[in-house]
This record gives structure tokens, sequence and C-alpha cells, in this order.
């Protein structure tokens, strides 16, 4: 089925309630390197239940633990036309995570998502869909919103708007402030993949063979909180709360094994940063910025 606009800015998912414990904190962290040196006590919190820390991008992935969560859609007016995308041509685009508050070790939240954008780029040139994820706790009040971008490659050419979606954040022109090396480990989406998405792109080599890779690559979103990761390294002295916010956009894949060099820029509280694999000269991470509070 094609895109219909305006009628998919009312598609979305009604209110579903999810909890998450330590287990799966812990289980992120180790997902995206963190605890690779047991001995170091400045990344151990982070893996070990005494005086537990969240990585603040672990929001991509807590509300659906133990799998992918299948929430009922929203009630639809009469007359709407219900859109649908060629899930085998897309690409996630971009990923914000935005926290009101620092994210607790353990809770239970309610998570409702809907559509907020449709940019038509035009037919044979694909279409930008932007999904949000609102969480909220007991009282009602944000906890964290979850904003994505999807690029839809074969769904141009659905009459929707060119203009208007939000413009990348532009990094600084000059060098680089700093520099931070992280290595993955060849296992590192086998590990990952245990947070719930468990799309054998990233675990078959046969699958990943199917989809023009030569063989298994790592999560987009593994390789967007390895740049949270370089963040708290670097400038918050491994302190999640200090982070408030924390976008990219996807721009290459990493492979297993592969050593993600982050370049960062601080300006006050603006944290601008760009991610590479410097072994291939390619860049996997463009636009990035961390809000500090």
């Amino acid at each position: 089925m094609p895109i219909y606009y305006p009628d998919i800015l009312e598609q979305g998912s009604q209110p579903h309630t999810f909890s998450y414990g330590d287990k799966d904190v812990m289980l992120y962290a180790l997902g995206i390197g963190l605890g690779a040196d047991p001995m170091n006590e400045t990344e151990l919190p982070f893996v070990y239940e005494r005086g537990l820390k969240v990585v603040p991008t672990a929001a991509t992935v807590l509300a659906s633990t133990g799998g992918r969560v299948n929430a009922e859609p929203l009630p639809r007016p009469a007359g709407h036309r219900e859109s649908s995308i060629n899930y085998l041509m897309v690409v996630h685009g971009e990923q914000k995570v935005e926290l009101h508050r620092p994210l607790p070790s353990s809770g239970t939240f309610t998570a409702t998502t809907r559509t907020t954008g449709a940019f038509d780029k035009g037919e044979s040139k694909g279409a930008v869909l932007i999904n949000e994820t609102v969480w909220t706790d007991g009282q009602g009040a944000k906890v964290a919103t979850l904003t994505g971008s999807t690029f839809a490659r074969a769904d141009g050419g659905f009459g929707g708007p060119s203009e208007g979606a939000p413009e990348p954040h532009a990094v600084p022109g000059r060098a680089p402030d700093l520099t931070v090396e992280l290595t993955t480990r060849p296992d590192q989406a086998l590990l990952y993949r245990l947070s719930g998405d468990r799309n054998p792109l990233h675990s078959d080599p046969e699958s990943a063979r199917r989809s023009g890779f030569p063989r298994p690559i790592l999560h987009g979103l593994c390789t967007f909180g390895l740049t949270c990761r370089a963040v708290l390294q670097a400038i918050t002295d491994y302190d999640p709360e200090a982070i408030l916010s924390h976008q990219v956009r996807f721009s290459a894949p990493v492979f297993p094994g592969e050593t993600v060099s982050v370049d960062l820029w601080r300006d006050g509280k603006a944290i601008s940063f760009e991610a590479r694999v410097a072994a291939r000269s390619v860049t996997v991470i463009k636009n990035g910025l961390c809000m500090l509070r």
C-alpha cells in the first residue's frame, strides 16, 4: 500500500505500559562496549548493580525489553486511508533522544508513538517519515521523547510536502577539539541484539550477503550508543545525568571489530560530533549533537 497524506499523520500506537530493570540497563551498556575492562572503575557503575548508572541512549531499547512491542494502533476516523511502506527499502535516517529527567535504573512507564511528519522527495527519490515516541510516568509527566526519521527509498511521489523536514545539525568548520577512539568487538552485534533488535542482518552472514554486505553489520543504534559513550568518557566524566539530549544522522554502517573514531567539538553546553572508521575512510555518523543540562 502507498503513503496517503495527510492521513498518515493520524497513525500511531495506543499507549502501552512497559517495565525494565537493572539487568536490561547493564545489558545495554555491555552492548555498546562499556565494562570491557572489569578493572576500569569509571565504567563499572554502568554494568554493576551497585550505584548503577544508565546510559541516556538506552532509552532506544528499554521500552522493548524482551522483544519488539506490538502496541495496538490508534483509533482512526471514518474514511481514513491506512498508509504502508516497502520495509525492504527502508533506512534509519536520524535518531534523537531527549530526557526530560535522568533515567532511573528501573521503572514502569507508558509509551505512545505517532507519525509527526511525512515528506515527499519525489517519485523514485523516496520519502522521509518522522515518528515520535513519548514516555510518561504514572502521574502522566514526560520522562523521555524519542524522535526518529526513516528514509523510505521506494515510497516517494505520494503528493506530500517536499519542504519543512528538520534540518540536520551543522558541526563546526574548525578542527575537532578532541577525538575518542572506541574499538568494537567482533561479537558486538551478537551482544547488542539481546537488547531487542534481532534483525538477522546483524547476526546471520547469509542474511547480510542478501542485503549486499560481506558480513553482518553493527546496529545503527549501537553506533548511536557508542557516540554517547564517547561524550560520557571525554566530556561529562561518566556522568549520564549531565546529558539532556543526544541526536545523530546515520551515514554508513560499522562492521563489528572495527575502531570508531568520534570527533567532538565543544561550544558551551552544545557538543557537536561525527564518527568515522579511519581504516575504511568512511564517516558513519554525521551532524551529531549532544546537549548538556
